[in-house]
């Protein structure tokens, strides 16, 4: 049976699909579903779960295969796998011990300062969306692309002096939009 399944390439077994269904997917489900079985018990660690997404799977490929072309198989199918373990996790209906239970775990001092940092940067992301646009684009160039003045100026064809200025207002109009928490905040964390 391995030499028969190796011996049909994917693109082989979707024209099969057309033309002797039975085989085709007989084919495909020998050749593939130990992989996805493997490829869904990475994304949640159970097996009956993981047999049962698999399984719903091939359903759902048999159920298709006569009116959705596939360009690529193993692709169509890894996605679909990833889809219903996803779907699968975000419908888990957690009891009211489950909840108790989560809530009671500590989150450890890193996670906690990422969490800041993050609601940090979409603050200051926000922030720089308020500069006008030639500002922006400037301290955008600066700051987060690693561009020297030079490199700057040289590129939107402006004074290396224009460039500087367009830095200072952004930093000047940052300092005073920002609270002296927040910026204490960014300090904090950048020395952690």
């Amino acid at each position: 049976m391995q030499a028969q399944l190796t011996s049909y390439t994917d693109l082989e077994l979707q024209l099969l699909l057309n033309k002797d269904r039975d085989h085709a997917f007989n084919l495909i489900f020998d050749k593939y579903w130990k992989r996805l079985y493997a490829y869904a018990f990475k994304i949640y660690s159970d097996e009956e779960i993981c047999e049962d997404i698999v399984q719903e799977v091939f359903v759902s490929l048999w159920e298709k295969s006569e009116n959705t072309p596939i360009i690529n198989l193993e692709g169509y199918l890894l996605r679909a796998v990833k889809y219903k373990a996803i779907n699968y996790l975000r419908n888990l209906k957690f009891k009211p011990e489950h909840e108790q239970i989560l809530a009671s775990i500590a989150i450890p001092a890193k996670a906690e300062r990422l969490l800041e940092y993050n609601e940090f940067e979409a603050i200051v992301e926000s922030e720089i969306s308020k500069l006008p646009p030639r500002c922006k684009k400037v301290f955008m160039l600066s700051r987060f692309e690693d561009y020297t003045n030079a490199e700057i100026a040289k590129k939107l064809n402006i004074s290396i002096r224009t460039v500087e200025k367009h830095i200072s207002d952004a930093l000047k109009q940052l300092k005073a939009s920002l609270s002296t928490t927040e910026l204490s905040l960014m300090v904090i964390l950048m020395f952690q």
